[in-house]
């Protein structure tokens, strides 16, 4: 999850709340490709999961790469809570996964090398401690109560807070993984039409990187049980935003859809302020009660920003945020599919043609039926693995009009990081469903077999 922000400015004018956003605004050129993933860390003997602290655990993970690899810390409280190198930062999730936010780059081989050159490192710092990292939609063995919770303020409120507000929101918090792709808009009508496609796709990227059917050591009827967690989390501030698709929709909209949204928190001095289930609203005219007579700052929004967590989220970028994490050729296959899609004006305006006659409920029946079937999903007359192929083909030719090559010009464009897409596509299954194969076939229905045949 996100570094805290700090400063910025106090906020005086409702227009910096959208001036704020409409600040990501970028000519094409300067586009640029963000890529996060999370993968559980777990030691190698007993299969069980990573605590903060001790010879096998999180910290010494930071600490083994900050030393071999030159990345600087970052502290909380006394402890080292995640890295920073080169416009890329190494977090630590509530319940110990490691997550890697690439740096902007241009083109998906630069994120794909960022990848192998992220893992490779992970790897040579867990094989000298005895740990092992997995990519994984939800942790398949552990309870909740297998979960060492993480030494960030932050997380300590949100565990509070989320029994509240939902039933799966600690789940979400200590036994989830995803992979995302952050993206760049032009003008706000760029992000409008950019916000659609990512929310009314959003399902089938689930679907086709549905990575998750087991949890507490069972088959749980899901080929995503990350995406059904997310269901059940918290309906303020997740979910198929309906009203990106309404007349109107546009930066200012989504302030006052952000300024509903109930806070989490004010960061002040390295330390994390309960303000939990308050408003921003009344923050801005300084009758926060977590801090009466104070107001906000440019700092505090972006912080705010970073608690909504809808399908697809805005803030200078978008983030798509719909896919479980997975193995290697997945986590360069989410942002090849995502940026196929929205990078190119031709396969943007094909993309919104493909969605645009579904109607919200259709949208949120797609997003629960992904979670269900994967690419076997039947939403009415309309059937989601026939349009994961569309869309796939719709993303490969966005990726040749963009025509990046790599490997010094070998490699004509980027359309080759779609190829476990196109596997999908080809033969029907998803992770998950090859995740079953093995579990109801060579595993003999033991789930430790996980972990030495998909393991980074």
């Amino acid at each position: 999850m996100s570094i805290p922000q700090s400063g910025g400015g106090q906020i005086e004018r409702h227009e910096q709340l959208v001036e704020y956003l409409s600040k990501g605004c970028k000519p094409k050129e300067n586009w640029r490709i963000g890529t996060e993933h999370e993968k559980f860390g777990y030691c190698k003997d007993t299969l069980k999961s990573l605590p903060y602290d001790g010879a096998r655990s999180i910290k010494a993970m930071l600490e083994g790469l900050r030393d071999a690899y030159g990345w600087a810390p970052v502290e909380e409280a006394g402890h080292i809570i995640g890295l920073t190198k080169d416009g890329a930062n190494v977090s630590l999730e509530p319940g110990g996964a490691l997550e890697l936010s690439g740096a902007p780059l241009e083109t998906i081989h630069e994120t794909c090398d960022e990848v192998n050159v992220h893992l490779r490192e992970v790897k040579d710092i867990a094989d000298k401690i005895g740990v092992g990292f997995i990519g994984l939609g939800a942790a398949p063995i552990w309870e909740h109560k297998d979960i060492h919770q993480m030494p960030k303020g932050r997380y300590k409120l949100m565990n509070a807070y989320m029994d509240r507000v939902g039933t799966m929101g600690k789940s979400m918090m200590y036994r989830t993984c995803t992979v995302q792709v952050n993206l760049d808009f032009s003008s706000e009508a760029d992000m409008i039409q950019k916000m659609r496609v990512a929310i009314a796709l959003q399902p089938v990227a689930t679907a086709l990187f549905a990575n998750s059917p087991f949890f507490e050591n069972k088959v749980n009827g899901h080929k995503s049980w990350r995406s059904r967690i997310w269901r059940d989390l918290d309906a303020d501030r997740t979910g198929t935003i309906p009203f990106v698709f309404e007349d109107g929709f546009g930066f200012e909209r989504w302030v006052e859809y952000a300024l509903d949204v109930p806070m989490y928190f004010v960061y002040r001095d390295g330390v994390y302020i309960d303000a939990l289930g308050q408003s921003f609203r009344d923050f801005l005219k300084g009758e926060l009660p977590a801090l009466p007579g104070q107001k906000p700052t440019l700092g505090d929004w972006a912080d705010h920003l970073t608690t909504i967590f809808p399908e697809a989220r805005l803030k200078q970028f978008i983030e798509m945020r719909g896919a479980d994490g997975g193995p290697w050729r997945r986590l360069c296959a989410l942002p090849a599919f995502w940026v196929g899609l929205t990078y190119d004006q031709g396969a943007l305006d094909a993309a919104w043609d493909l969605a645009k006659s579904w109607d919200a409920e259709t949208r949120d029946e797609m997003r629960i039926a992904a979670s269900v079937g994967g690419l076997q999903a039947q939403i009415g007359n309309l059937n989601m693995h026939d349009i994961a192929r569309e869309a796939v083909a719709i993303a490969e030719a966005g990726l040749k009009a963009r025509a990046r090559p790599g490997a010094g010009g070998m490699v004509p464009d980027e359309t080759n990081f779609l190829n476990a897409l196109k596997d999908s596509i080809e033969s029907g299954k998803t992770p998950a469903d090859e995740l079953l194969e093995h579990y109801h076939g060579d595993w003999g229905s033991d789930l430790t077999k996980i972990y030495g045949a998909y393991s980074y």
